[in-house]
């Protein structure tokens, strides 16, 4: 058993520990902190394929995240005040029920990232960084005039959305939802990595040449990973906006990518397990140093930059004692 293993383990166990020592002592508020990190580190995991494995830096992430959000907030909007999101040619109710919700929002992310994908990734470079954030920018304008779905103001939820057999209201029930998609996440994306289009995606980001010389298109692999990638974000969106009861146009400005893409620097870019602990450390020192100045940010900064300069590989590059193979 590797150094790496037995940290993903332990990462895991605490996750699930913290929340239920918090339900224990009847601690809600840390029982939401905890769902936060899980459904950022989702959200984390779903730009660390197409970054850490692709080597493509998105700066547009958020757009997926928004979308996700928004899928939500719109069906539940509709369900909650009995119209229809459309009656020609047939009438679709909204709905309030997460499994059609979820889906719903993974193929809204997909879709998008298929779209932007394809056009982005004529592009390299600074290029492809700039044209993800302009399309992010695009999306983030267009839900500050979306006056039907609250504009700048945002789309407020009064009941969270229900699942089959479990109360959503319940802070406890709502993170073991989130938990055990993070677990499905988890296992798809190790399964998605070590296999042949795993291993071939991280040839590409090496050596495209080499790639083509084995008879690949670098610009499908790029371009399946980014898809899977969107569509994951747009699930994390979704569960975030439920987490909330509440959608807006901040979720997809580009600050939510930034912070997006810290989950996955501080963690380790390519590591499966990398965004997880970025999320839970970003939620951390939110909590412990947001109470105390309203520029905390400031220290996270000084902490991405010392991640950055010391520890390559992210906190697990750090703790593992050793480089990715691929690296």
């Amino acid at each position: 058993m590797t150094r790496e293993t037995v940290l993903n383990a332990g990462l895991m166990t605490l996750l699930l520990v913290v929340p239920l020592a918090a339900w224990t002592f009847d601690e809600p508020f840390l029982i939401t902190l905890a769902t936060r990190a899980v459904i950022f580190a989702i959200a984390g995991i779903g730009l660390n394929l197409a970054l850490g494995f692709g080597g493509l830096v998105s700066f547009g992430h958020a757009a997926f995240f928004g979308l996700g959000g928004y899928a939500m907030g719109i069906l539940a909007h509709h369900a909650q005040t009995y119209t229809a999101l459309a009656t020609w040619p047939v009438a679709i109710e909204g709905t309030k029920s997460m499994p059609v919700i979820w889906l719903m929002a993974i193929g809204a992310g997909a879709l998008a990232a298929l779209v932007i994908g394809a056009l982005s990734l004529r592009t390299k470079g600074v290029y492809f960084i700039m044209i993800t954030l302009a399309f992010g920018q695009m999306l983030y304008y267009f839900a500050i005039s979306w006056s039907a779905y609250g504009g700048e103001d945002g789309l407020s939820i009064y009941v969270r959305n229900g699942f089959p057999g479990l109360n959503t209201m319940d802070p406890i029930q709502f993170f073991a939802i989130c938990y055990a998609l993070l677990l499905i996440v988890l296992l798809s994306v190790n399964r998605v990595a070590q296999s042949s289009f795993g291993m071939m995606l991280r040839a590409a980001r090496q050596s495209e040449d080499r790639v083509q010389a084995v008879g690949q298109a670098p610009f499908r692999l790029y371009l399946t990973a980014f898809t899977i990638s969107g569509a994951i974000t747009g699930l994390a969106g979704a569960l975030f906006a439920d987490l909330n009861r509440f959608v807006s146009p901040t979720m997809l400005s580009w600050q939510t990518s930034g912070e997006i893409m810290i989950f996955v620097i501080l963690g380790g870019v390519g590591r499966v397990f990398g965004p997880v602990a970025g999320a839970a450390l970003f939620i951390l020192l939110e909590h412990s140093l947001g109470g105390s100045s309203e520029y905390w940010h400031i220290y996270l900064g000084a902490i991405l930059l010392g991640v950055v300069l010391f520890a390559r590989g992210g906190l697990y590059g750090f703790l593992a004692g050793r480089e990715q193979a691929d690296d």
